[in-house]
């Protein structure tokens, strides 16, 4: 068990919705503390100002490596697709013993990395000083399929729709609200990062579909498999059973409902509404909610921090 102190974590990237959220899951955290905190377009503005409860005068800094100088314990790594290289560069050199989360999809591919799905990977994350958090999509992915995945015989296919906060803030039609405002956008209907993320951390092809809906936050993904062998609702709910039944993150209903009103804004994700085709038994389908902003990525974050620091895994999460 860690000692009785406080971290310091550096936030690189905090202008988006997954870093504003990670500034409110620090600033509630008992054990952490913000160090420091960038942005490209906030620089020099107080952080109380967009989420309060900082003391006035911590401002947001420029996002630049040479912020990888300042002390901290864990540096997080929120930055777009693409952009955290000079970072690892730079905290490599100079601050080589911190944690180091990236929230990004850069280091997902790369085996040097401890892949961060808490609720599957909790023994790699406990020793780890590197971190990969898994994407939004792919996290509801992996809690919909793990359980199942060896009784498949072909690749399962999933289907999502996400809330518009996914397409993050730079203006696109995907977070447009007049554009997706009662309406459903697919897109990258073939080859999505998601998809080759889960397809290489589950060791099996896996097919996906993405769209984003009218709704401003959280995921409903549907996986559709098809098994080698017949199965009925009580097999696979044994499964799921075993599989989150000591979790504190991932609330599993066999045949109850999985929508967005029991996830949006809580550090939750739901399994279930199991379904096997009575016709042809071999067909099953699971569905898998969650919000994309906390689960499917800040809150995660917090969860492997705390494993990787010795924490309890729901510290300042519950």
């Amino acid at each position: 068990m860690a000692e009785q102190r406080t971290f310091r974590v550096g936030l690189v990237g905090a202008r988006g919705f997954v870093g504003r959220e990670l500034l409110r899951l620090v600033r509630d955290h008992p054990r952490l503390e913000l160090s420091y905190a960038t942005s490209r377009s906030l620089v020099g503005r107080e952080i109380s100002g967009e989420v309060p409860g900082f003391p006035g005068g911590q401002v947001f800094l420029k996002s630049d490596p040479g912020v990888i100088e300042r002390d901290a314990d864990v540096v997080v790594l929120a930055l777009p697709n693409g952009m955290s290289g000079a970072y690892i560069d730079a905290i490599e050199s100079g601050q080589a013993q911190a944690l180091v989360l990236d929230l990004s999809a850069d280091r997902r591919f790369d085996d040097r990395w401890v892949y961060g799905l808490t609720e599957h990977n909790a023994g790699a994350i406990r020793s780890a000083r590197r971190i990969s958090n898994p994407g939004c999509y792919a996290t509801a992915m992996h809690l919909a399929l793990r359980p199942i995945i060896d009784l498949c015989a072909t690749p399962p296919h999933c289907f999502g729709v996400s809330g518009y906060s996914g397409a993050g803030t730079t203006p696109s039609e995907k977070n447009d609200p007049e554009v997706v405002g009662g309406n459903v956008l697919p897109y990258s209907i073939t080859g999505h990062l998601h998809e080759r993320e889960v397809s290489r951390h589950l060791g099996t092809p896996v097919r996906f579909a993405p769209s984003v809906g009218g709704h401003f936050r959280g995921i409903v993904l549907t996986a559709l498999c098809e098994l080698r062998d017949p199965v009925s609702v009580g097999d696979l709910a044994s499964r799921y059973d075993r599989a989150y039944a000591g979790s504190a993150m991932v609330e599993f209903d066999a045949e109850g409902s999985v929508d967005l009103r029991g996830v949006v804004e809580t550090n939750q994700a739901r399994v279930g509404a199991l379904s096997v085709n009575k016709d042809n038994p071999k067909r099953i389908g699971v569905v898998c909610s969650l919000d994309n902003l906390l689960k499917g990525a800040a809150s995660q974050a917090v969860q492997n921090i705390n494993l990787a620091l010795g924490l309890e895994e729901t510290e300042g999460l519950t």
